[in-house]
């Protein structure tokens, strides 16, 4: 497989990702989408579960996918995920799947926004400024793996 810069991520369509035809159900993206995140976050040195015990999330308010190719059932694909630099609020990742053959299955764009729980509701607050551990790894992932 052609190797694309940033985090990777790879994973093989099994059976429960696919529509009866055996094609990648359109749903079964945002799965990987959600695990690239997770796991590039913790190569970059702060795991998601650290963030929620500190209250906080990152939920994605903003998502595209471009379908390009079909990935069937048995394929093996590489999802290379980047982080771009902040745009005001927004934590923008550009991911893309990779088939066997090296093609572009889909490209993909997603926006997440950091929140803070407000004790004793379950309201949440938009948060401007990212707490240190959370700044350090965001530039650890623009940076991109060693």
């Amino acid at each position: 497989m052609k190797a694309l810069a940033g985090w990777l991520l790879e994973r093989r369509v099994l059976p429960q990702h696919t529509d009866h035809a055996g094609v990648m159900w359109h749903g079964a993206y945002l799965g990987w989408l959600e695990e690239a995140r997770v796991e590039a976050l913790a190569a970059a040195g702060l795991a998601y579960s650290d963030l929620s015990a500190q209250g906080l999330e990152l939920p994605v308010v903003r998502l595209s996918i471009d379908y390009k190719q079909a990935l069937l059932h048995g394929d093996v694909v590489q999802i290379w995920s980047e982080v771009l630099p902040r745009r005001g609020l927004k934590l923008p990742w550009r991911s893309r799947f990779v088939a066997a053959d090296g093609g572009v299955a889909a490209e993909a764009q997603v926006d997440l926004v950091l929140v803070a729980g407000v004790a004793g509701s379950d309201q949440r607050r938009l948060l401007r400024r990212l707490p240190a551990d959370l700044e350090a790894a965001v530039a650890a992932l623009v940076r991109g793996p060693l």
